[in-house]
């Protein structure tokens, strides 16, 4: 499927992402979205017993991803 597909694919209505649709958004395989999630890393919550993502957190995420290398760029 190519980056025009998927994009068309994702519902940005959701509040709430499974595991999968965050690691989906971020373009990471499911097992490296649950270590950023047990690590605090990416936020997540929970609902009843399934683990949810709030859609707000991935864009948070890759901000403070990025802002993390831009400060490790300028230190250098």
């Amino acid at each position: 499927m190519d980056t025009a597909h998927i994009a068309a694919a994702v519902d940005h209505t959701l509040v709430l992402l499974t595991v999968e649709e965050a690691a989906r958004r971020l373009q990471i395989g499911r097992t490296v979205c649950y270590r950023l999630i047990g690590s605090g890393e990416l936020e997540s919550i929970t609902v009843g017993h399934l683990r949810r993502v709030p859609a707000d957190a991935v864009p948070q995420f890759v901000a403070r991803r990025r802002a993390n290398n831009h400060r490790a760029r300028t230190a250098a």
